[in-house]
């Protein structure tokens, strides 16, 4: 069974917002919750001319069954939506500027592999908000750019984990793991990590070992062998949005230097299935 992971409850030239590439009190890793949807995890943090979004999983304004994620026939929220932004010294009102979901439902889409695994949605961050937001990847910085071919199986990932405390607070954690493979026709990434992911890490950033950002979280996976995590393909949600009615000009803002060690994480925490010390 496959499941979705978020959680339940101007004149002249536009010119490019000024986002800061190290961290800051909002960027991935970031809580958000959709109203009358679900709680979720940003990805990368983009922009289009001035503005400035968050992406974040479609799914995460749909309004059905955590099993409901064809996303050309299942309910979700309108655009407009209201999306609470928890950055770390305070939250903010951002706005579902553009979503996959609605985007396919409008337009009539059919094809059962972009019905599935085509994921991604914006939110839009209010005029004023871009001395708060930083477009490093925590733990690992990047994104360097987006990665534009094939992820290859065991190909080593990496990403962010979003766990909810005792009290239910969330903590961001690093996240490694192995490419499992490609799955609806490429537009998402099977991976194999070894902690199992949870609701409400949808939409959470994946960097390949270059630091090239390859895909948002899209689902959870019970029906393999090994329950896996799967990614969609973020370059090919970026060029259907391209190709429909997304934002001109719209692309991820680069990040810090990409390191696959990051100080002062336990490399036990980044060790994957097919990695040393871990029994077949």
């Amino acid at each position: 069974m496959t499941t979705t992971a978020s959680a339940a409850p101007g004149t002249g030239s536009p010119t490019a917002p000024a986002v800061a590439p190290g961290p800051s009190s909002i960027g991935p890793g970031t809580v958000t919750e959709t109203a009358g949807a679900g709680l979720c995890t940003a990805g990368f943090v983009l922009t289009a001319g001035d503005r400035t979004f968050l992406a974040q999983a479609a799914h995460c304004g749909g309004t059905g069954d955590e099993t409901e994620t064809d996303g050309c026939t299942s309910a979700t929220v309108p655009l407009g939506t209201p999306v609470t932004v928890r950055g770390d010294r305070g939250a903010v009102t951002g706005t579902l500027a553009w979503s996959s979901w609605n985007t396919m439902q409008a337009r009539g889409e059919t094809a059962p592999d972009t019905c599935a695994y085509n994921d991604l949605a914006l939110v839009e961050l209010p005029a004023g908000a871009e001395p708060s937001v930083g477009a490093a990847v925590p733990f690992f910085g990047g994104p360097t750019e987006v990665r534009t071919t094939p992820l290859p199986a065991g190909s080593p990932v990496y990403g962010l984990a979003n766990p909810p405390g005792s009290d239910g607070e969330r903590t961001v954690a690093a996240r490694a793991g192995a490419v499992a493979g490609d799955v609806g026709g490429g537009w998402g990434h099977a991976v194999y990590t070894l902690e199992p992911g949870v609701a409400g890490e949808s939409g959470s950033p994946l960097l390949d070992e270059q630091g090239r950002a390859v895909g948002v979280l899209s689902s959870l996976s019970t029906t393999a062998d090994r329950p896996s995590i799967e990614y969609t393909n973020l370059g090919r949600a970026l060029d259907y949005a391209a190709r429909t009615d997304g934002p001109a000009g719209l692309a991820p803002v680069p990040g810090p230097a990409f390191t696959a060690t990051p100080a002062g994480v336990d490399p036990r925490e980044l060790t994957t299935p097919a990695g040393p010390g871990v029994a077949g």
